[in-house]
């Protein structure tokens, strides 16, 4: 078999290979020999550690390569150009990681296979590099790969894999959006191989798509205070992009908080590889209860999916956050729910994955709690979810949707929906795609997301003339009075009814099938005792 033709760092491409999917499938098979004996936490940080550096060094060749293109390039003496090409400003100021020699994928590409102390050793420095030049990855990238438990060939040949996969040349999609598709492909690979375990760092898609596609946050301040490795802040990013362009893709900053160590690296990992800043999820991991990292911010969107029923969490029966009641300890929806209104700005709103018994509790104080919420006018809408969304727990889920202003909001012109809620029942959504896992279609996504910027009256839903109405089985828009009549119960089947069946053009009328099936009746009964007759009849010539 003939070598392969080494491949310059983001311009090669492995042998037949040409789409970003392709590419996924080939490193997560070879990532996945090197498993070993890892244990998964440790070797989600090693493979995602490995795609992270071939990112920030691919964007600072990209970068390179634009500064060698300029024309006032020509204008410098010779002997000056190599030392321009190296000025750290020049790639700092169009966000781009300061990369030292030594840690480019060139570099380790090329010495691969005679580094002294091998290809383990050369990774981690390189990583050790990368971090003490840039102060926002600091403790964030893994030095793991020069370990006993580490197959040091196996290495190699993903290096050598990684190497010649080609991240550009994907029409006009830069090197990044490529790079990020492989980051969560493998975040979602990870996520279905750990199962439960994965609960803590990442949220089904579909799920995450929903919430953004309802708040629609196309400027301002976006907070998660259990961001996992960040997937609600990458969803907002692109959704941005594909709605107003690249251009606008800093509109919104991001400010997020995770208590694991391990995450927290994910999600400062994750936002630098789709070009969004890391510092938002802050220099350290932290509880959000025991200690909330962004006491006075106000943001204009929360998103979140803490865990759910969470009984073992830092609770503080005085906390300032506590406005609606004091949660229980045995359980932190209530403690998520009051913390996230009290991040909320002015005109603020949220989207929260919660487990189904948030809606309809009553221990311990969490059915006072929700009607003080309730009440106070700060429930939106109420989503009931498909089940098998989540593989990582059975726990039937819902989404609470909050508001902390209903109104027309002045120019914004939207529909007035004070002391109103909109309830959605999707249980009946959603495409099995194996036989435990289910997905909300794009034309899932959009019904529901329509429906609810419908009922609020959103620009989008204008641009779309949708009206809002409600649909039996599907949406109600209830008063806080038939709120309060269900004891401020919010499970959205108790408003929407049943659906209504739909009528069939060619179906028997209801009266004449009536009739038919009662003459059927009738003559079935005739014959039955007929039948009777004749065995009695004969039964009693056999006595005789």
């Amino acid at each position: 078999m003939p070598p392969r033709k080494r491949a310059t760092a983001g311009q090669g491409e492995l042998p037949g290979v040409s789409s970003t999917k392709e590419i996924q499938d080939i490193l997560w098979k070879a990532a996945d020999k090197l498993r070993g004996s890892m244990d998964a936490a440790q070797y989600k940080e090693f493979v995602l550690g490995l795609v992270f550096l071939k990112y920030v060094s691919d964007a600072f060749a990209e970068r390179r390569a634009e500064l060698a293109a300029d024309p006032e390039l020509a204008e410098i003496p010779e002997h000056r150009r190599g030392a321009f090409l190296e000025e750290r400003d020049e790639y700092t100021k169009k966000d781009v990681f300061w990369v030292p020699q030594t840690a480019r994928w060139d570099y380790i590409a090329e010495n691969a296979a005679s580094a002294e102390g091998g290809v383990g050793k050369l990774l981690d420095d390189a990583m050790d590099e990368v971090m003490k030049a840039n102060k926002t990855l600091t403790g964030v990238l893994p030095k793991i790969f020069n370990r006993d438990n580490v197959d040091q060939s196996r290495l190699k040949q993903l290096v050598d894999l990684i190497s010649d996969a080609r991240f550009t040349g994907h029409g006009d999609r830069p090197a990044q959006d490529v790079l990020g598709e492989v980051y969560e492909y493998f975040l979602e690979k990870f996520a279905r191989a750990e199962g439960k375990r994965a609960g803590e760092f990442y949220t089904p898609a579909s799920v995450v798509r929903l919430i953004v596609e309802v708040l629609e946050p196309y400027e301002g301040r976006v907070y998660d205070p259990a961001c996992g490795s960040g997937g609600m802040f990458v969803q907002s990013g692109k959704f941005v992009m594909k709605r107003r362009g690249r251009d606008h893709s800093h509109d919104i900053a991001v400010y997020g908080q995770e208590a694991n160590e391990r995450t927290w690296r994910l999600a400062k990992m994750n936002l630098a590889i789709h070009g969004m800043d890391p510092k938002g999820v802050g220099d350290r991991w932290g509880d959000t209860f025991d200690d909330d990292k962004l006491p006075d911010l106000k943001a204009d969107f929360v998103m979140a999916n803490p865990p759910f029923n969470m009984s073992d969490w830092a609770r503080k029966t005085d906390d300032s956050r506590w406005k609606f009641g004091v949660p229980p300890q045995a359980n932190a929806n209530y403690a998520w729910l009051q913390h996230i209104v009290s991040k909320l700005g002015d005109r603020g709103s949220a989207g929260v994955v919660l487990s189904n018994g948030s809606m309809s509790s009553k221990q311990s104080g969490e059915g006072e709690i929700r009607a003080s919420l309730v009440e106070a006018d700060l429930v939106a809408c109420m989503i009931a979810l498909p089940g098998n969304l989540f593989r990582t727990t059975a726990i039937p889920a819902c989404l609470w949707f909050l508001a902390k202003d209903k109104t027309t909001q002045g120019t914004k012109a939207l529909d007035d929906r004070r002391s109103q809620v909109l309830f959605i029942d999707a249980r009946a959504m959603g495409t099995m795609i194996d036989r435990t896992e289910r997905v909300l279609t794009d034309e899932d996504l959009e019904k529901i997301s329509d429906t609810y910027h419908a009922w609020r009256g959103t620009k989008s839903a204008k641009e779309k003339e949708l009206s809002y109405e409600d649909v039996p089985g599907f949406c109600y828009s209830a008063t806080l009075e038939e709120v309060a009549k269900q004891d401020h119960v919010l499970t959205p089947g108790r408003y929407v009814g049943a659906a209504e069946a739909e009528e069939d053009p060619d179906a028997e009328p209801v009266t004449e099938r009536i009739a038919r099936l009662t003459k059927e009746l009738f003559a079935h009964l005739d014959e039955s005792a007929r039948l009777d007759a004749v065995v009695r009849e004969q039964l009693g010539r056999i006595d005789g």
